[in-house]
Parts: structure tokens; C-alpha cells; sequence
């Protein structure tokens, strides 16, 4: 029998092999995604995103070894600097490749040459790996006025994930944040509730007190959870605005977007993207998105929506359950709830959010963040931070 680890020895070259990238088709590319084995890849990487960020142009790439076996891909987004011809190319959470191999470069060479070839003057990319993990208990022990989660000894350092960060550090590449690297585009941290090997008896004894107590409270009051359809969007788009307005933040993503998600997700893979509701006395009191990886062993609570009334009846906490119990149905390895602020302050208004978060029992996971590199030149260099500044106001 094949085990999930035989089938990651396998999906990747032995250290001899030669590679060669070239552009795939949306059709190959989905179908290496996949079969990946068990190492779920983002959505971010799946063919078909390309077609939800407009202002970027894409393309599918492949890496093939000897015997002419697709072993890596990318979906590199190419955004084009206002008054030029040199574009921005970026790999959100990717690319997908064997990150294990003490030979980086056996990869990233045959990609870099390929973006200098088509005009990109730097590269940001997101490698889809863990650094440091903190349990719930060890972050709730920590709390305290003024300290942050990089403060908290954690309870994992990956080493792979280690190793990797000290490799593209000396081959030049920069962290995002760091001196010339822009912030991240995506969350450094997230938070994810591991599902694979556990019943749901188990998943509901992880939830703290507080979290059954709400569940139980939404049930009692008739809060009922349901998957909806298109047709809801535009619901759950207005309650996401009375989400930003009330918590302070503002994702600017339009009604369109949101439309063009779930249409383009769901024409490449029916499921792909979800829209889960929860009414009380007939009303929506929240609204959650929620997206599946293409092999199906990790979900994502993507965006959440509530009203500013009725919260007692705990809409929110409902619809949590229920697309954890889902996540369950679907197989999945890992429910990931996404971004999550690295205040431990009892007091500043962004703990809320990682409060709710760690009632879930899970864990805070930094990931090795995103990373770019200049693609040789000092015109490029000055191009690069053009396009940082761009990319900062926007």
C-alpha cells in the first residue's frame, strides 16, 4: 500500500535530477496541485486565482524532471509598473516545490531566469512553510499588558522551515518587512485548528468553556447555520461592511470581487469556495466565507461578516461549528482560520480577535513569511523600490 509519505518521496526529484521549468497549462498545472500527497497547497496557488485579482496579469509554470514528470508548479502574478514596461512578478504562498532539498537553487535559478526573461525587474514569493508554533495554553498563560507572540518562547521551532529562511537570507532574498522588502501581503500569522485523526467529540472538547457555552446559546435561541449560494453575496457583502465599520478595519474588496471569487473558484473545482449563513427569526445575523484546497485536506475560513445586533444569540460562534464539523465531512487536515494580530495586550483593541481565535484550542503559527529579490541590476534595484512605494499606497 502507498502511504502519504511514500507519495511525498515520490512527488519530488531525487538530488541528481536535472529540472527544467516552462509554462503549463491551467488544466496541468490543476491537476499536479492535486495529487500533491500530503501537503495541502493554498489556494493562492490554484490556477484559477489568477482570474480573481484584477490589475494582474499570470501564468502557470512547471517543473519537470528527466523523464519528463511535472514534479513543481507556480502561479506567478505579474503586476506592471505604472509608466513602464517591467513588471512586479509575485507567488503568493509559493511556489510549490520540494523545499526539503539542501539545493535550492536547483529550483529557484530556473525560475529567476525565467522572470528576468520576461521583463520582471524583482520577485516576492510566500514558501508555504511553518517557523515557530505556540499552543493556545502557552499564548493565554503569556498574556500581559505590552508583550507580543514574538515575545513567548514557542512551543515548535520547524526546522525545515528554519533552514530554509538562513538559505534565501545568503542567497540574497529579504524578508518582507526587512531593509528593501515590502510588508507581507498575506498573514505572517496565522491560526490553525489541527483536524486530521480527531472525532468530533474531540474537536468539541478542544473548544474552551466559553466556546461550547456559545455554541449551546446559539442552538437554544434557534440560530440556524446553512450553506447558501450566490444569491447571498450581496447580503453577506453589506453585513461585511457593518463588520469593518464596528472593528476598524477595511478590507476594500467590492461586492464584484467577492462575486468573481466564488464564480471563478467554483467553475474549476464545484465546493471550492463556500458561503455559510446564520439567521435567527428568519434574519442574517452572519455571513462566512470559507475555501477549500484543491486536494481537499485543508480548509480556510477566509472572511467573516456580523451584525451589530442580536449578538447575544452568537451567530458567529455557530457558524465557526459548523464548518469545523464540515471541515471534519470533507476530510481535511487542518481548519485554518486564517490571519491573527501577535498582540498578547488584554487591552489593545486587536486582542479581541486572537482572544476569540484561541478559544478554539488550536494554534498561532508564524510562517516563514514572504520574500523578495531584486533580479540583478542597479536599474532593477530603483525599479523595485518604485514598485514598493506603489504598492504601499495602494
Amino acid at each position: 500500500m502507498t502511504t502519504h509519505q511514500d507519495a511525498a518521496r515520490n512527488a519530488f526529484p531525487g538530488p541528481a535530477a536535472r529540472l527544467r521549468l516552462r509554462p503549463v497549462t491551467e488544466d496541468e498545472h490543476l491537476e499536479f496541485v492535486r495529487r500533491r500527497g500530503p501537503r495541502a497547497v493554498s489556494f493562492l496557488q490554484s490556477p484559477s486565482w489568477a482570474r480573481v485579482k484584477p490589475g494582474w496579469s499570470a501564468e502557470s509554470l512547471g517543473w519537470f524532471d528527466d523523464t519528463g514528470a511535472m514534479v513543481g508548479s507556480a502561479l506567478v502574478l505579474y503586476r506592471q509598473l505604472p509608466g513602464t514596461r517591467r513588471s512586479f512578478a509575485y507567488l503568493p504562498e509559493g511556489p510549490v516545490l520540494d523545499w526539503s532539498t539542501p539545493d535550492l537553487d536547483r529550483w529557484l535559478e530556473p525560475l529567476l531566469d525565467h522572470l528576468r526573461g520576461t521583463g520582471a525587474f524583482a520577485v516576492r514569493m510566500g514558501p508555504p512553510l511553518p517557523y515557530r508554533r505556540w499552543s493556545a495554553r502557552t499564548l493565554k498563560d503569556a498574556v500581559a499588558p505590552g508583550r507580543r507572540m514574538g515575545d513567548v518562547l514557542p512551543d515548535l521551532v520547524d526546522p525545515l522551515g528554519a533552514a530554509v529562511a538562513d538559505r534565501l537570507r545568503e542567497a540574497g532574498w529579504r524578508r518582507g518587512g526587512e531593509e528593501g522588502a515590502n510588508g507581507d501581503a498575506q498573514p505572517r500569522l496565522i491560526f490553525e485548528i489541527p483536524v486530521a485523526g480527531r472525532g468530533l467529540d474531540d474537536l468539541w472538547t478542544g473548544l474552551n468553556q466559553e466556546w461550547r457555552r456559545n455554541v449551546k446559546k446559539a442552538a437554544k435561541a434557534g440560530v440556524e447555520t446553512a450553506v447558501a449560494g450566490l444569491e447571498e453575496m450581496a447580503a453577506f457583502h453589506e453585513l461585511l461592511g457593518v463588520t469593518e465599520r464596528r472593528d476598524g478595519f477595511r478590507l476594500g474588496r467590492d461586492l464584484a470581487y467577492y462575486r468573481r471569487q466564488y464564480e471563478v473558484l467554483n467553475a474549476e473545482r464545484p465546493g471550492a469556495m463556500r458561503l455559510y449563513t446564520a439567521r435567527h427569526g428568519g434574519e442574517l445575523l452572519a455571513a462566512h466565507t470559507l475555501l477549500v484546497s484543491p486536494d481537499g485536506s485543508r480548509v480556510w475560513y477566509q472572511t467573516g461578516a456580523s451584525a451589530d445586533h442580536r449578538r447575544e444569540v452568537r451567530p458567529s460562534n455557530a457558524l465557526q461549528w459548523r464548518m469545523l464539523c464540515d471541515a471534519h465531512v470533507l476530510g481535511a487536515s487542518v481548519y485554518d482560520m486564517r490571519g491573527v494580530p501577535d498582540s498578547l495586550d488584554p487591552d489593545a483593541r486587536s486582542f479581541g480577535l486572537l482572544r476569540w481565535k484561541l478559544g478554539t484550542g488550536g494554534e498561532a503559527v508564524e510562517t516563514l513569511g514572504e520574500w523578495e529579490l531584486p533580479l540583478q541590476g542597479a536599474v532593477n534595484k530603483t525599479l523595485h523600490r518604485a514598485m514598493n512605494a506603489y504598492l504601499a499606497r495602494r
